[in-house]
């Protein structure tokens, strides 16, 4: 079965098929054909389908809440970009027409996260162009290069890697100075990773709550993550 990450490509699909009109006197109106959106959809999650040759899916989208603006209000706070026309209306299509998965709070890819290591199978594969899935243990797609094995320690690896590297499309800075390169260098040649994290937080004059917080806001959930008696996510901690 294929657990994809669809966001991305009901976005792409209603944005390539929103057109601007121009009237003139600085009058632009944007419009969409909604059966365009639809035609385009359909061929790119054919095209997802036939690369990994499985017609099993599940479609997973983000809510528009966000746990993560609960506890940092600047996360995301950049995005302030209008959806597509068209792209609400593709989500309601998918939840009548696929199987379905949108729960209340969470991104895309923390319900990923979380069906992926509740059920983990071999026979599943994660697909998303999104570099965070690279947290989650199992068999990940992501759309361009070979399918990939994710092991337990090395997605455990990847989230604290992103802690200290940050993510600017996220909005969250990690620790000043250091980027992926440097932060993969620190978690591989220290025993103690977390402190490690921390040390690294401290040596530019932050705290070990800034590592916290940057841990928290990189972190995509799993299984354990969540309370599915209340449905909120539990706050990660070392």
């Amino acid at each position: 079965m294929l657990l994809i990450d669809c966001d991305f490509i009901a976005y792409k699909s209603a944005q390539v098929c929103e057109e601007g009109i121009d009237f003139g006197n600085d009058v632009i109106v944007a419009q969409s054909n909604f059966s365009q959106v639809l035609r385009v959809f359909d061929r790119e999650l054919k095209k997802v389908q036939t690369a990994m040759m499985e017609d099993d899916v599940i479609l997973y989208f983000s809510s528009s809440e966000n746990f993560r603006k609960k506890i940092y209000t600047d996360y995301k706070g950049h995005r302030n970009r209008r959806k597509p026309l068209g792209y609400k209306r593709l989500v309601n299509h998918c939840k009548k027409n696929y199987k379905f998965v949108l729960r209340e709070g969470l991104e895309a890819d923390d319900s990923l996260g979380i069906d992926a290591t509740r059920y983990p199978s071999t026979d599943n594969i994660i697909v998303s162009p999104d570099k965070d899935l690279r947290q989650i243990p199992g068999v990940l797609w992501n759309l361009t290069d070979d399918v990939e094995e994710i092991t337990k320690e090395q997605g455990d690896d990847w989230h604290l890697i992103q802690t200290m590297a940050g993510d600017p499309t996220d909005g969250y800075s990690g620790c000043p100075g250091i980027g992926v390169k440097k932060a993969t260098a620190i978690i591989e040649k220290k025993d103690f990773k977390w402190e490690s994290v921390c040390q690294t937080f401290r040596e530019r004059g932050l705290s070990d709550d800034d590592a916290l917080l940057n841990a928290r806001l990189a972190k995509i959930l799993q299984y354990k993550d969540y309370d599915f008696n209340t449905e909120k996510p539990i706050l990660w901690n070392p």
